[in-house]
C-alpha cells in the first residue's frame, strides 16, 4: 500500500508537470502487457470498476459493437479498432482476475494447437487426412476431442 501511496504520488507530481502521463510506458511492449500497464495507470489514478463485473460488462458491450462493425464491413478500419477495443477491453477482466493475459493467450494457444494435433489423429483414425476433411468433419472430430479432454 505505502509503494503504491508513494507512485501515486510521482504520478500526480508528473500529471502537474509537462511530462506526459502514458511516457513511460513503452509502445513496443507487447500489445497485451502494454494494456495492462496502461490499464494498471488509468485504475492508479481512479478510473477503473470496483471489480471485474464491470469490465466483464465492458467485453460483453464491445462484443456487440464488434457485431455491429463486421455487419457493416469486415474489412474496415472501423472493424479492426473495435476488434482492439474488445482485445482491451478482455485485458481488463485478466487484470481484476489478477489473470496474465500474456499467458492466459499463450496457455490458450497452447491448448488449440494439443487439441487441433488431436483433430488430426481423429480424422486419421477414420481414414480422413486434415486436407481432405471438410469443415463438418473437423468440426465433429473437434468436438469429440474437446469432450474427451474435458
Amino acid at each position: 500500500k505505502q509503494w503504491q501511496a508513494i507512485k501515486a504520488g510521482e504520478r500526480a507530481e508528473k500529471s502537474t508537470s509537462n511530462t506526459p502521463l502514458w511516457s513511460d510506458i513503452p509502445r513496443m511492449l507487447p500489445a497485451l502487457s502494454r494494456a495492462q500497464k496502461v490499464q494498471k495507470r488509468a485504475s492508479a489514478l481512479g478510473f477503473d470498476w470496483p471489480d471485474y463485473h464491470g469490465a466483464l460488462d465492458k467485453v460483453v458491450e464491445e462484443v456487440e459493437e464488434v457485431s455491429e462493425a463486421l455487419a457493416c464491413d469486415p474489412h474496415s478500419e472501423h472493424s479492426a479498432e473495435e476488434i482492439g477495443d474488445l482485445l482491451f477491453a478482455t485485458v481488463n477482466v485478466a487484470r481484476h482476475t489478477k489473470h496474465d493475459p500474456e499467458q492466459a493467450l499463450r496457455q490458450a494457444s497452447d491448448k488449440f494447437v494439443m487439441r487441433f494435433a488431436d483433430v488430426d489423429e481423429v480424422l486419421r483414425n477414420q481414414g480422413v487426412s486434415l486436407q481432405q476433411a471438410d469443415l463438418k468433419q473437423m468440426d465433429a472430430a473437434w468436438e469429440q476431442v474437446k469432450t474427451q479432454h474435458k
